[in-house]
């Protein structure tokens, strides 16, 4: 099948899921029935199957609730994979809120929206603090931004706090994981193939997800480390230094195919060089398999 056939199929699958639901969720939601936490799960199965993805999952789920999971954050795509695995809602920038169709199924899966500026942190931890006070499991992107997919970014402290030093009625777990894709059509994804995948600094999403609708089969590994409690960390720094190390290693691991020493520091980006490195220009993608 050639690219622009598997372009259209995969939109047409994709859409014929996605818009029957959404009025179904819609009123889930507003019901405040148990399966509006159910059926994203369902949803992001299914479509991840429609977009070529093949997850192998290492590890152990946290089944504490509640669970903040903290994963590395490569692109949109991200959210597909790791909805497909948890039972979580999201904390996402408030931009995606004003996102076509993706800021209304954020919307619908009950996101958490954040607005980076620093006179809005307490805002914002607050109404994290209080959704898992309630029980509910949640997934941050700490690096506070996507990036390249070869490394992971120090990650931000600042929304660590809604979990450390809140007082919540609940005892939070802390599970860091690390999402890694890994293959495209049985080739290893490099740098070379990287920016199929990886959606950041100043690239288009549109021509970005009209590219990846156009790929085979991508193999993904998410990683889900051994769970913490935050009352093990003096500071919410402490806390969000030792996540980014433990999925900084599972990110490295995956990418280098080969277990990485217990004590080796992950190689970290800096924010400025990150900020003004290049843009890889989008690759020919091997041949997808008919």
């Amino acid at each position: 099948m050639s690219a622009f056939l598997l372009r259209l199929r995969r939109l047409a699958c994709y859409l014929a899921v996605t818009l029957p639901l959404m009025p179904v969720q819609a009123v889930l939601v507003l019901m405040g029935s148990p399966l509006a936490a159910r059926l994203p799960r369902a949803y992001h199965r299914i479509t991840s199957r429609i977009l070529g993805f093949e997850v192998t999952v290492v590890g152990k789920r946290s089944t504490a609730r509640p669970t903040l999971f903290v994963s590395n954050h490569t692109s949109y795509l991200d959210i597909e994979i790791l909805g497909s695995l948890l039972e979580a809602s999201f904390i996402a920038k408030s931009e995606v809120a004003r996102w076509p169709l993706f800021g209304w199924l954020a919307k619908l899966q009950r996101t958490v929206f954040v607005d980076r500026r620093q006179r809005s942190t307490h805002k914002h931890r607050d109404a994290i603090a209080e959704r898992l006070g309630a029980g509910d499991n949640l997934i941050l992107f700490p690096e506070g931004t996507s990036n390249d997919g070869m490394r992971v970014l120090p990650f931000k402290s600042a929304l660590f706090a809604a979990v450390h030093g809140t007082n919540l009625t609940h005892p939070v777990a802390v599970q860091p994981v690390s999402l890694t894709y890994v293959r495209l059509n049985g080739m290893p994804i490099g740098r070379y193939y990287r920016p199929y995948f990886a959606w950041y600094g100043d690239m288009d999403m549109a021509s970005h997800l009209w590219t990846v609708l156009g790929l085979g089969k991508a193999s993904v590994i998410v990683e889900f480390h051994e769970p913490v409690r935050i009352d093990g960390f003096a500071t919410r720094k402490a806390l969000a230094e030792h996540c980014w190390r433990v999925v900084s290693r599972g990110v490295a691991t995956a990418n280098a195919g080969r277990p990485q020493p217990e004590g080796s520091t992950p190689l970290a980006q800096p924010r400025a060089a990150a900020a003004l490195a290049p843009r890889p220009a989008v690759a020919p993608a091997p041949a997808a398999a008919n």
